[in-house]
């Protein structure tokens, strides 16, 4: 599996539960969130518009993906939330595309675009390197099973305090079906666990 094939199989609704850890203040915060995530091919103006903005020739490009994303965390105050969408460009290195360059519209920790590294591991895991102006983050992406996706994340922010991240997303609808909470029914912590098999 290279990245490409990865964002593949990974476009569709998602509904994710996160735990953070805030390890300066030893403390856990937990979370939720539905993603959406749509495959673009190589050709997708967007793909190039994003290798246009990091100097990037989009011929190089082997794709990437729209990202948007909706939700909440247990410290959030009433008039915030976590919403947003973000482009991905994937652009594998010549000799071997299962690594290379990971362009984005905005980070995972900063809201600036951003480039990151990426690679495939010896388990079709994605890993994803990124080092921003004040902090850097290390992510990484895996298939429990073909509807299940385990993600973890570290960011190190320089002369402050780190966080460590782990979650788990289960796949609610395929790309280009409607998700139960599009209808206006939010997906429910028993059928979270239920698509678990728990």
């Amino acid at each position: 599996m290279d990245a490409m094939e990865f964002f593949q199989s990974s476009a569709g609704e998602w509904r994710s539960q996160r735990t953070t850890h805030h390890l300066a203040f030893r403390q856990a915060e937990i979370g939720d969130s539905n993603i959406q995530v749509t495959a673009l091919a190589a050709g997708d103006e967007r793909v190039a518009e994003i290798c246009q903005i990091h100097s990037v020739d989009p011929s190089r490009a082997a794709g990437g993906a729209f990202v948007t994303w909706h939700g909440s965390m247990s410290w959030d105050k009433e008039d915030e939330n976590h919403k947003g969408s973000t482009v991905f460009a994937i652009v594998p290195d010549p000799e071997n595309p299962r690594q290379g360059l990971m362009l984005r519209e905005r980070g995972y920790a900063e809201t600036a675009p951003v480039a990151g590294r990426f690679e495939m591991d010896e388990d079709d895991a994605l890993l994803l390197i990124t080092e921003y102006e004040t902090m850097s983050s290390i992510e990484r992406f895996w298939f429990a099973n073909p509807n299940v996706r385990m993600r973890t994340s570290t960011v190190k922010r320089f002369g402050g305090p780190s966080t460590a991240t782990f979650c788990t997303e289960v796949r609610i609808a395929p790309e280009g079906d409607a998700a139960p909470e599009a209808a206006g029914d939010k997906a429910t912590g028993s059928e979270f666990y239920s698509a678990l098999g728990w």
